[in-house]
C-alpha cells in the first residue's frame, strides 16, 4: 500500500472505525452500515475518489452470519488508486442506505444488487428490478435459491425419473 492510500485507510479507520485489510495488493476496509454514506462523501470530497467502480454482493449462506458482504469498489483516477470497501450485512431483511445521491453510477450497480440478492438501499430513487421480470418470485442470486433443474436421464434411472416427472392432468 502506498503512503498516499495509507493515509486515507488510516483516516476512514480512526473516524469510522473501519477494519484494515490487505490481500494481494489490494486494500479493503471492513465498515459498518451506518458509516456507509459518511465514508463514501468523505472518499469522494475529501480524497479524490471520483468514481463508484463496481457494487456488488457476496451470500455466504449458511455457513457465516453476517449472511451478505455488499462489496463497493472506488477508484481514484487522478491518484490511480482503487479501494474496496465490504458491509456486512445480516440475512433478515438485508438493507444499507443508497448511495445515489453521492455516487450517481451506484444507481443500476443498487438496483441490480437489489434484483440478484434483496438487498434493499434506503432512499433509491427507483429501486426495482432490473435483469429479471418485474413479477419475478425471488433472488437468484442467492444460495438458497431454489435451482429448478431436471436430473439427467440414463438407462439405469430412467424408472425413477419417469414415476417423478410432472404430467399435465386430463
Amino acid at each position: 500500500m502506498d503512503n498516499s492510500l495509507k493515509q486515507v485507510t488510516d483516516n476512514i479507520t480512526k473516524r469510522f472505525g473501519a477494519q484494515v485489510s490487505e490481500y494481494r495488493g489490494q486494500t479493503r476496509l471492513l465498515l459498518r452500515g451506518e458509516h456507509l454514506q459518511a465514508t463514501a462523501s468523505t472518499l469522494r470530497n475529501e480524497f479524490g475518489f471520483e468514481m463508484l467502480t463496481f457494487l456488488t454482493a457476496v451470500d455466504y449462506w449458511p455457513e457465516d452470519n453476517p449472511r451478505f458482504h455488499v462489496i463497493y469498489h472506488f477508484t481514484s483516477f487522478q491518484n490511480n488508486q482503487q479501494l474496496q470497501i465490504r458491509v456486512p450485512l445480516d440475512g433478515d431483511q438485508p438493507e444499507l442506505p443508497s448511495l445515489v445521491e453521492i455516487y450517481p453510477t451506484a444507481n443500476w450497480h443498487e438496483r441490480e444488487t437489489f434484483d440478484m440478492f434483496g438487498i434493499h438501499f434506503r432512499g433509491h430513487p427507483d429501486l426495482r428490478r432490473i435483469l429479471m421480470p418485474y413479477d419475478w418470485v425471488g433472488h437468484p442470486l442467492r444460495k438458497d435459491f431454489p435451482l429448478g433443474y431436471e436430473e439427467v436421464q440414463f438407462s439405469f434411472n430412467f424408472d425413477e425419473i419417469q414415476s417423478r416427472k410432472p404430467r399435465p392432468t386430463e
